[in-house]
């Protein structure tokens, strides 16, 4: 059993900063790279580009960015874990595979995790007593059965020890939880149990650290933002695991951001709702019972946290097609900035309303004023400029569409000094809606590949 390991956060969404994984594992040792890549509507996007095309459906970022990994995690032998999978895991194993073959690599082996995607099952498992409701309002799934796009369980960390134990350099998954990515290699190098709650705590709480990149190491940061060093080159956040659980974030030497006390406990209240009850598939974590404590420069210990056996039921995370929407903006200059863009707001709402058109919703934002904090926020006197924004959501796809043909004209028939409409009319996009539900551990089980390259 290893005494340490170092398990380094590498992407914390699909559209992260694409150097941040090479970085971390040629700037120093690291034993694991995390990447998550997905998010409730990224499984959506994945499900909507495999049915276009059955090779795709995975984070397609992630295949050049092993093409230039590879070479290095082979020489180190540092292990990577990623959900970048999506909604098809094994697409993605494959064209891994190819860039390997490219690259003269002889001997690599890869893990994917399946078994998430359920939408083909969705009916099948109603009937045997699954009734996937909204699990926030209690509504029945049959108000939007016929309109779901995606549906994926939430499974944890433990189908990726699987993966590890069987020899897996890489592992690839579809909709595991965030924390799973990082709590599975503690598992796996030192034989947690499924009842060992405190350490599993501990290691979820470091995956929850880990699971945004480099928002734990002086990203986003609503404290002194100033003080947050070099952010052009900031190093992404380490967790430093010992077989008791014991925990240290920290980043590489050199690279910019910071890890401090603050932006620890930022990222831990990040996207939290009962702080008692953190609820993952492999164990309920307690986040009242963190400590954390400075460890030296850029390194934050963490100890002291409990954790409680998991709950029998997987989180199910749905989407499903839920009308058009599209949004325009123009921008009108000093003076009377803002009376100008009301102005024009109000001449389109009354043309809109001339064309008998109507929408579910329409909201119109004044950018440079209230687009961030609404009704709530202070009035500025007499802004330099103001963008209008203005977009509407239904389910007549062409009214949607005839209001983006409503926006140019005020250019030349509304107030005067606008600008801003370079990008041409706004088009219909399709509006795609979250539907979370709870379904039994026991209805559905995951399984594990792990193939060699040949």
């Amino acid at each position: 059993m290893k005494p340490l390991i170092r398990i380094a956060s590498g992407q914390g969404f699909w559209g992260d900063l694409l150097s941040a994984p090479y970085e971390q594992v040629t700037r120093g040792s690291v034993d694991y790279l995390v990447m998550d890549y997905l998010a409730e509507v990224t499984m959506s996007i994945m499900q909507k580009q495999k049915r276009r095309d059955p090779a795709l459906g995975y984070a397609k970022d992630l295949v050049p960015l092993m093409e230039r990994l590879l070479p290095v995690i082979t020489e180190k032998g540092t292990t990577v874990i990623t959900n970048g999978g999506g909604v098809n895991p094994e697409a993605c194993r494959d064209a891994i595979f190819a860039v390997a073959r490219k690259l003269g690599i002889r001997s690599l082996q890869v893990g994917v995790v399946l078994g998430d995607d359920i939408l083909d099952r969705i009916d099948a498992l109603r009937s045997q007593g699954e009734a996937l409701s909204n699990m926030e309002t209690g509504e029945s799934l049959d108000s939007v059965r016929d309109r779901l796009v995606s549906a994926n369980v939430y499974f944890g960390a433990w189908p990726i020890v699987e993966a590890l134990d069987r020899g897996a350099q890489l592992v690839i998954t579809g909709r595991t939880t965030d924390t799973g990515l990082t709590l599975a290699p503690m598992i796996h190098e030192f034989r947690w149990g499924k009842g060992d709650w405190d350490r599993l705590a501990a290691g979820t709480v470091a995956g929850h650290i880990l699971e945004c990149g480099g928002q734990a190491s002086g990203g986003n940061f609503s404290a002194d933002w100033r003080s947050v060093p070099e952010l052009d080159r900031i190093g992404f956040p380490i967790a430093e695991a010992r077989p008791g659980g014991e925990i240290v974030i920290t980043k590489h030497a050199g690279t910019g951001g910071m890890v401090s006390i603050q932006t620890v406990t930022e990222q831990l209240l990040y996207e939290i709702g009962d702080p008692r009850a953190y609820i993952t598939p492999d164990c309920v974590a307690d986040f009242t019972t963190i400590n954390l404590e400075s460890d030296g420069a850029d390194r934050v210990k963490l100890f002291g946290i409990k954790g409680r056996p998991a709950t029998d039921s997987y989180k199910v995370s749905m989407s499903y097609l839920d009308g058009y929407t599209a949004v325009g903006t123009l921008t009108y200059a000093w003076p009377e900035a803002m009376e100008k863009a009301q102005a024009a707001d109000g001449i389109l709402r009354k043309r809109l309303a001339s064309l008998g058109l109507t929408f579910d919703e329409i909201r119109t934002e004044y950018v440079g004023v209230n687009a961030c904090h609404g009704p709530i926020a202070e009035r500025v006197r007499d802004p330099n400029e103001v963008m209008l924004r203005v977009g509407v959501r239904g389910g007549d796809r062409e009214a949607v569409e005839r209001f983006g043909r409503e926006i140019a004209p005020l250019i030349l028939t509304g107030p005067p000094t606008v600008t801003g409409f370079a990008g041409g009319r706004p088009k219909p996009g399709e509006v795609i809606s979250y539907w979370p539900a709870l379904m039994k551990k026991k209805a559905v089980a995951p399984s594990v590949v792990v193939a060699t390259l040949a």
